[in-house]
């Protein structure tokens, strides 16, 4: 007798489904990305270092975490004053927005839409700027 698979019901509800970067401050990037490098084998550029992994779900997925370190005094955390940044991989970013909206949460931008995904950026209670990445799906055209 063939085995058939079961197909899984497709999850569409909003929410965060991983770590997508980790953004720090440091007073020196060039000189951070080299230490990294020698010292831990980092693959680094100009953004940082980007570590690749399977989703354990879906083995044909490749999943990316962003490692990046800022030049302390960069704009891009604010208005957060706190030294880091994380970025959450998440699904259904509009429906999730809509949500996040609702419950009172802080957006502080429109959701913008690039070649590898869709970005929004919130506040929590704590005064953390959180950065939300829908990735674009792989196989997508």
């Amino acid at each position: 007798m063939k085995k058939t698979k079961t197909k899984q019901p497709l999850d569409i509800t909003p929410k965060a489904t991983g770590i997508g970067g980790i953004f720090f401050f440091t007073e020196n990037p060039k000189e951070t990305n080299a230490w990294y490098a020698k010292n831990l084998g980092l693959v680094t550029n100009e953004w940082g270092s980007t570590f690749q992994t399977r989703n354990i779900n879906k083995p044909e997925e490749v999943n990316a975490l962003q490692w990046s370190p800022f030049k302390k005094g960069s704009t891009y955390f604010a208005p957060s004053k706190k030294e880091f940044m994380i970025n959450y991989t998440v699904q259904h970013i509009e429906a999730l927005v809509k949500k996040l909206k609702e419950n009172g949460v802080p957006v502080l931008d429109d959701i913008a839409t690039y070649d590898y995904g869709k970005f929004v950026h919130i506040m929590d209670p704590e005064g953390n700027k959180i950065e939300l990445w829908e990735p674009v799906k792989q196989g997508a055209e």
